[in-house]
């Protein structure tokens, strides 16, 4: 792969992840005493023009 598709990948994966902790962390926040409480996430990527589709799946703890 070239550098040009590092680069526009790292943007991306970057965004997606900043993006994410903010939303996560704006939707703890708004749902108020969180604490002991187990949410379960799934994120699904995909990408037109390509057969892609990914699915990652996990757990996130609320905050105290």
């Amino acid at each position: 792969m070239n550098e040009d598709f590092n680069m526009s990948m790292r943007k991306f994966l970057k965004q997606v992840g900043v993006t994410s902790q903010q939303a996560i962390e704006n939707g703890i926040r708004d749902a108020g005493d969180t604490a002991g409480k187990e949410y379960k996430a799934k994120v699904v990527l995909t990408i037109e023009g390509l057969d892609v589709e990914h699915v990652v799946t996990g757990t996130i703890k609320g905050g105290e």
